[in-house]
């Protein structure tokens, strides 16, 4: 993240806002987030600033859909084509595993790649919501011997009609409550360890 934030920097004349990661030593959140857990997931809003905000403009800061939900288009007047560069900047740092991000930015994204150089949609995955960020999901570090790497997303780059079988969003079935699995043994030792004063 690192990376990508002097890179909005030095070319996109901008700063990041980077929003849910995970917590410090890992473990479940209060509410939500069970992708976060494991300290690979982090989001980024795609929203670009021209200077870093004061603490009180941060507090009070608010995403913004880039996706008219009803139209299931682009909203032009939030769009700008440096997100387009954002995304595709991510995706190709050879450390990042997927980029879950709406549908409808996918389908943009797919439209301006005028390359050939399409092997870096090929991690940009749509999901549901994730319409005014990008959930940037790591690789397992090395060493990191209980790390689980997902299966790589399917060959080719997603576009077509891949993507536009996500405009149909099926309604889901109502779902039981349900408790979190147990947390394992592992995840126990690391939370137990006397943290640092």
């Amino acid at each position: 993240m690192q990376r990508l934030g002097l890179y909005a920097k030095a070319t996109l004349h901008a700063s990041l806002m980077i929003a849910d990661v995970g917590l410090p030593r890992g473990g479940r959140f209060a509410y939500g987030h069970a992708s976060h857990q494991t300290g690979l997931d982090v989001d980024v809003w795609l929203k670009l600033n021209s200077s870093p905000l004061e603490i009180q403009r941060l507090a009070e800061a608010k995403t913004e859909s880039l996706v008219d939900v009803k139209a299931q288009n682009i909203d032009e007047a939030v769009w700008r084509d440096d997100y387009f560069e954002l995304v595709k900047k991510a995706a190709e740092d050879e450390r990042v595993a997927r980029i879950f991000i709406n549908p409808v930015i996918k389908e943009r994204l797919c439209v301006m790649e005028k390359s050939d150089e399409r092997d870096w949609l090929r991690k940009v995955r749509p999901w549901w919501g994730h319409s005014a960020h990008m959930h940037v999901r790591l690789k397992c570090p090395q060493n990191s011997d209980e790390c689980v790497s997902q299966p790589l997303p399917p060959e080719g780059d997603g576009c077509g009609e891949e993507v536009t079988s996500w405009r149909i969003r099926p309604t889901p079935p109502p779902q039981k409550p349900s408790s979190p699995p147990p947390t394992p043994e592992v995840c126990l030792r690391v939370l137990e360890t006397d943290r640092a004063p």
